[in-house]
C-alpha cells in the first residue's frame, strides 16, 4: 500500500510540474509574441509623423522592447545611437519578408528572443522594421517556479510516504488482528470477538464476521442436539428390534400368534427407522435443490382429510381431538407427494406441542376471491416467543422444552416444511402468542376443478 501511494503521489507531482511548464511558458511566450505585434503596429502608425519613430523607440526602450529601422542594404536607420554589429543579412535573408511588398509582416523566435519583422515604406523607399523582445526573463522565471514547486513537491512526496506508512500500519495492523481472531475462531474458539471500529468498512467487517461466529456457534449446537436427538431415536427402535429378535428366537418362535406379534414390532420399529433416516436425507436433498418438484392439479380437500385420518390412533389411544374447519371440493396445483409431507408434518408438530387439551385445530378456507386456499393448523401449546420464531425453521432448531411426543421424528419436519414450500414459491408462515399457542399456515394457489384440471 505504501508503494503504491507513493508511486500516486509521484505520478501527481510529475503532472503538475509538466502542466505547469506546458501552460505557463506557452502563455507568456504568446502574451510576447501579441505585445511585440501592437507595439510594432503602433510604431508604424508613428512612424508617418515628425519626430514620432525616434519617441516611440525611446518609449519602447525604457520597457525593454528594442525597435530598429533597416535599410533594403541592412543599414541601422533609427536609431540613431544603435552602435552594434548585429548581422541583420544572416537574420532575415531567409524569411519571407525580404520577397515580399510593403505591409507584410510576421512573428519569429530566435534563441531567447521574440522578434516581429514588418516591410514598411519610411520615406519613399522600403525598410524593415525590427521589433525585438527578449524572453529569457520569462523561461528564468518559469524554471525558478519549477524548482520551487519540484521542492514542494518532494516535501508532499515525503509527508506522504510518512501518512502512507503511518496508514498502512494502521490498516494492516486491524487486519493482521482480524486475521488471527478468524484463525482462533477456525480452530473452534467461539469466545473470540471481533472488533476494529478505526474504519467504517473495517467496523462493518468485524459486525459481519462476529454475526458469522454466533451463526456458526449456533450451526454446531444445533448439530450436536440433532445428533443427540436421531441418536436417542435410533437408539429405541434398534434396542426394540434386537429385544424382539431374541424374543422370537428363545420364546415365541414356535407360537405362531407371538410370533407374528413380535415381528410386527420389528416391522414397525423398521419403519420408523426408515423414516428417520428418510427425514434426514430429504431435508438435504431438498434444501440443495436436488429433488426435482412435479406439479399436478389434485383435490386438497382430499388431501388433508387424508392426512388427518393418519392421526386417528393419536384420538382413538391418547385421547387427541382434530378439530376441522375445511371447504369441500378445493383444488391446487403442486407435487402433491410433497405437499402431503408437508402438511403431515404441521399437523403432527401441531400434536407434539399442543396444550393439555390435546386439540389441533386444523382449517382449510378458499379466499373471497377465489384465487388462494389457506391451510392452517393451530396448537393451545405455550407458544413461541417472537424472538425464537425465525429459527424454528432452521435444520437443526427445536424449542428446548419438555413434552411428550406423540409423533416421533429428528426435529427435521419444520425445515422439510420450509424447503419445499420454498421450492414452490408458496407463502408460509406462523403466528404465535406466548401461552395462547401457535398457528401454522400455508398459501395454496387456487384452480378450477375443471374436468381437464382433474
Amino acid at each position: 500500500m505504501t508503494g503504491y501511494f507513493c508511486l500516486l503521489a509521484f505520478l501527481v507531482i510529475l503532472l503538475v510540474e509538466l502542466v505547469f511548464y506546458v501552460i505557463v511558458s506557452t502563455t507568456l511566450e504568446n502574451q510576447a509574441r501579441d505585445r511585440i505585434t501592437s507595439i510594432g503596429k503602433e510604431i508604424e502608425a508613428d512612424m508617418h509623423y515628425p519626430h514620432g519613430l525616434e519617441a516611440s523607440i525611446m518609449r519602447n526602450r525604457r520597457e525593454g522592447v528594442n525597435v530598429l529601422l533597416i535599410t533594403r542594404d541592412w543599414r541601422v536607420v533609427a536609431p540613431s545611437d544603435y552602435d552594434s554589429e548585429r548581422n541583420f543579412y544572416e537574420e532575415l535573408k531567409d524569411r519571407p519578408v525580404i520577397n515580399a511588398g510593403v505591409g507584410f509582416c510576421e512573428i519569429y523566435r530566435l534563441g531567447k528572443t521574440v522578434n516581429y519583422v514588418s516591410k514598411v515604406d519610411y520615406a519613399g523607399e522600403p525598410h524593415y522594421l525590427l521589433v525585438s523582445y527578449s524572453v529569457a526573463i520569462i523561461y528564468e522565471t518559469v524554471t525558478s517556479l519549477q524548482i520551487y514547486l519540484l521542492i514542494i513537491g518532494l516535501t508532499l512526496f515525503l509527508l506522504a510516504l510518512l501518512f502512507s506508512m503511518a496508514f498502512s500500519k494502521k490498516l494492516t495492523g486491524g487486519l493482521q488482528v482480524m486475521s488471527d481472531t478468524a484463525v482462533n475462531l477456525a480452530r473452534g474458539d467461539y469466545s473470540v470477538q471481533f472488533a476494529n471500529a478505526d474504519y467504517k468498512e473495517m467496523a462493518q467487517l468485524s459486525d459481519t464476521l462476529n454475526y458469522v461466529r454466533d451463526e456458526v456457534k449456533k450451526s454446531e449446537d444445533f448439530q450436536r442436539e440433532i445428533l443427540a436427538n436421531v441418536t436417542h431415536d435410533l437408539k429405541t427402535p434398534l434396542t426394540m428390534i434386537k429385544a424382539y429378535a431374541s424374543m422370537i428366537k428363545e420364546i415365541s418362535g414356535d407360537d405362531k400368534l407371538k410370533r407374528e406379534k413380535h415381528l410386527q414390532v420389528i416391522i414397525d420399529e423398521a419403519d420408523r427407522l426408515t423414516g428417520l433416516v428418510n427425514d434426514v436425507l430429504s431435508v438435504s436433498k431438498l434444501q440443495s435443490n436436488i429433488t426435482e418438484i412435479r406439479p399436478k392439479v389434485f383435490n386438497l380437500t382430499d388431501l388433508v382429510y387424508g392426512i388427518i385420518d393418519k392421526f386417528g390412533y393419536l384420538q382413538e389411544s391418547q385421547g387427541y381431538s382434530i378439530m376441522v374447519d375445511i371447504d369441500p371440493n378445493t383444488y391446487t396445483r403442486a407435487d402433491e407427494e410433497k405437499i402431503n409431507q408437508v402438511l403431515y408434518n404441521l399437523i403432527g408438530n401441531a400434536a407434539n406441542y399442543t396444550g393439555a387439551d390435546k386439540t389441533v385445530f386444523v382449517s382449510l378456507k378458499v379466499s373471497l376471491d377465489g384465487k388462494r386456499v389457506k391451510f392452517s393448523v393451530r396448537d393451545t401449546g405455550k407458544g413461541i416467543p417472537k424472538e425464537a420464531l425465525p429459527e424454528i425453521w432452521n435444520r437443526y432448531y427445536r424449542v428446548k422444552e419438555n413434552h411428550n411426543r406423540p409423533v416421533k421424528g429428528t426435529g427435521l419436519g419444520l425445515s422439510i416444511v420450509k424447503a419445499i414450500l420454498e421450492n414452490h414459491a408458496f407463502d408460509f408462515g406462523v403466528e404465535s402468542d406466548v401461552g395462547k399457542g401457535s398457528t401454522f399456515w400455508v398459501d395454496f394457489p387456487a384452480v378450477p376443478d375443471t374436468p381437464e384440471n382433474i
